[in-house]
């Protein structure tokens, strides 16, 4: 006669197994396993991880300085908590819808000019010759490598009312020279310009190189069938570029609370008369964190432009996806 167990307790064929000591073990040496193989490769990536680490999220922690009233004597975790209160800064700051407009519309300008210039660059540097593909490459991509600081020396040499080259060839040709730094207008252009200048050429060699990945097969149909190389670009490259395009629109978007400090800062030289188009809001927030000293506005002031450029990447990553699913970053 069979033993049969009361009701309510399992048999011992359904009673769960209990995690034995031999899988941890055999999960532990297939990890150390992984770690001997790849030591090389750890080995090369240490640096960069202990530098991203210590650079960019460590400092993390003083995150919290946005929602307390920082005092030096009771350092950063004994400081009062003060919740909001720290981002009224910059939403009852006198000038803060006009930084606010400044940030959004430079920004907006930067990505669409950057990757439509970017994209024509890299289509023509397509249909080079390989000698000449690397002397353009290099020329595009040098200013990048370019100090904003050096870029506002070089801005200053062409600017400057005495001695500028532009005044000089506008006085040549029987114009007036123009005081630039103390003008509001003409920085509605010189920026953006400044801005294409340095950015376009990495811009440019990322589409390239999404170009060079396409498979020859598509061009040699396409000419087999008397396509023009107009045709090729427009009914080839573009729409295998696409995604491309999709994801570096998506990633410059994060950025759009956030605006370049350095060019709006040593390209317009900080001069007051000009703040009407080229003050935004780094620019704004630093100024008062260095005559105010005011740590505790300028850390929310930093946190809310993460917060929003966070907000706006998932966003607009949500619309791609129920567009194309295949084109969206993740």
């Amino acid at each position: 006669m069979t033993n049969i167990p009361p009701a309510g307790l399992p048999s011992n064929q359904e009673q769960p197994a209990a995690p034995t000591s031999k899988k941890r073990k055999s999960w532990l040496a297939k990890e150390l396993w992984h770690i001997r193989r790849n030591r090389e490769l750890i080995l090369l990536a240490l640096p960069g991880v202990l530098f991203k680490l210590v650079i960019a999220y460590l400092p993390m922690v003083g995150l919290i300085l946005a929602f307390k009233y920082f005092r030096y004597d009771q350092g950063i975790f004994g400081s009062k908590w003060v919740g909001l209160d720290n981002f009224e800064f910059l939403f009852k700051a006198q000038d803060a819808f006009r930084i606010i407009r400044n940030t959004l519309l430079y920004n907006i300008s930067y990505i669409l000019l950057t990757m439509a210039v970017s994209l024509l660059l890299a289509l023509l540097l397509n249909e080079l010759t390989s000698k000449l593909i690397k002397v353009y490459q290099t020329t595009l991509f040098l200013p990048y490598f370019i100090s904003m600081v050096l870029v506002g020396y070089i801005g200053n040499a062409f600017l400057d009312f005495q001695n500028g080259y532009l005044n000089t060839v506008l006085e040549f040709f029987g114009a007036k020279g123009h005081n630039w730094y103390l003008e509001t207008t003409p920085w509605i252009f010189i920026l953006p310009l400044v801005a294409l200048w340095k950015g376009v050429g990495f811009s440019t060699l990322v589409y390239f190189a999404g170009i060079t990945g396409i498979s020859t097969d598509y061009y040699e149909a396409a000419r087999l069938d008397g396509a023009s190389r107009v045709q090729m670009m427009t009914r080839i490259t573009l729409p295998l570029l696409k995604p491309l395009v999709i994801i570096l629109f998506i990633l410059g978007l994060g950025n759009i609370f956030r605006g370049d400090f350095g060019l709006h800062y040593f390209v317009p030289n900080n001069v007051g008369p000009n703040f009407p188009t080229t003050d935004i809001i780094d620019t704004y927030v630093y100024r008062a964190l260095t005559k105010l000293g005011d740590i505790n506005s300028a850390a929310a002031v930093g946190f809310l432009q993460s917060v929003v450029g966070l907000v706006t990447v998932v966003t607009a990553n949500l619309i791609v996806r129920r567009v194309d699913k295949d084109s969206a970053l993740f």
